[in-house]
C-alpha cells in the first residue's frame, strides 16, 4: 500500500465548512493530514469535524475579514499540532450580482475584504509561521476561471479573483527564498453553496447549466475534482511548482468557441 500523500502534515483550510473547502478537508484527512476546519458557519463546521473524526480534525471559528481571527487561527493550528505545512485559503463569496453600471460599492468593499484582503491576511500569517519554524510549506488559494477571463462571472467577483491571482504571484516571488510554495486552483462552475444559493438553484440545475456550455463533455465538474487539484499542490508531488494557477475547467478558458455562463 502506498504511503498517504499528506502523511504527518498539518493543514489549515478557510471556508472549510461547505463546498470545495469541506471536500478538501475530507480528502486531506483521508491522505494522512491533520486538518483545522476554519469557517464562520459554526454548526456546519462542527459537523464536518465530527464526520472526519476529532482525532484527525478540529474546528475553529474564523472570519477572514478580521486579521486578528486569522492570526489566531494560525496560532491555534501551530499550538495544537506543532506545525503548519499547508495553508489552503479557500474562503470566498460571490458578492453582488449586478454589472458595473449597477455596482454597489459597499457590497464591493465586503467582497474584496473576504476574497482578497482575507486571503492576504491568511497568506501573511501562514508565511510568518512557516518562516519562523523553517517550514517549507505549501500555500494554496482558490481563485476561479474569473481570474483569467471577463464575462465568466459577475463584474465584482471577476475583479476580486483577478486581484487574488496577482496576490498569489506576488507572494510566490517573495516566499520562494524560504522554500515556501504559493499556488492557486481555478475552477470552472461547480455546484456549491456559492453558486447555488444566490441563484436559488439546485445542484443538478447548476451542473446542467455548466455542462451545457462546457468544452470537455462527458464529465461533470465536482468539488472532488477541485479537492484533487488542491491535494496535488499540497503534496510533495508538486515540490517544484510555485506561482502556478492550476485551472480546472476542462479547457473552457482556452477555447474561443465556448463562452462561460455570464450570470
Amino acid at each position: 500500500m502506498s504511503k498517504p500523500r499528506l502523511e504527518g502534515k498539518v493543514a489549515l483550510i478557510t471556508g472549510a465548512a461547505s463546498g470545495i473547502g469541506e471536500e478538501t478537508a475530507r480528502l486531506f484527512a483521508e491522505n494522512g493530514a491533520s486538518v483545522v476546519v476554519a469557517d464562520v458557519q459554526d454548526e456546519l463546521g462542527h459537523r464536518v469535524v465530527e464526520s472526519i473524526g476529532t482525532d484527525r480534525a478540529s474546528y475553529l471559528h474564523c472570519d477572514v475579514r478580521d486579521e486578528k481571527q486569522v492570526e489566531e487561527a494560525v496560532s491555534y493550528t501551530v499550538n495544537k499540532y506543532g506545525t503548519l505545512d499547508v495553508m489552503f485559503s479557500n474562503a470566498g463569496i460571490l458578492g453582488p450580482l449586478g454589472g458595473i453600471q449597477e455596482l454597489d460599492l459597499t457590497a464591493l468593499d465586503n467582497l474584496m475584504a473576504i476574497n482578497v484582503r482575507g486571503a492576504a491576511a491568511t497568506i501573511k500569517h501562514a508565511a510568518r509561521a512557516m518562516v519562523a519554524r523553517n517550514i517549507r510549506g505549501s500555500i494554496i488559494c482558490t481563485t476561479s476561471v474569473a481570474s483569467l477571463v471577463g464575462g465568466s462571472g459577475p463584474c465584482p467577483y471577476t475583479m476580486s479573483k483577478h486581484a487574488l491571482l496577482g496576490l498569489v504571484r506576488s507572494a510566490c516571488s517573495e516566499l520562494g527564498v524560504y522554500g515556501i510554495r504559493v499556488n492557486s486552483v481555478s475552477p470552472f462552475g461547480v455546484a456549491t453553496p456559492l453558486s447555488m444559493n444566490p441563484f436559488h438553484m439546485a445542484a443538478s440545475e447548476v451542473e446542467e447549466s455548466i455542462s451545457a456550455v462546457a468544452n470537455l463533455k462527458g464529465v461533470v465538474l465536482k468539488t472532488k475534482h477541485i479537492a484533487d487539484a488542491a491535494l496535488f499542490l499540497a503534496s510533495d508531488e508538486s515540490a517544484y511548482i510555485s506561482g502556478h494557477n492550476l485551472v480546472v475547467d476542462g479547457g473552457v478558458t482556452v477555447n474561443i468557441n465556448v463562452a462561460a455562463p455570464n450570470k
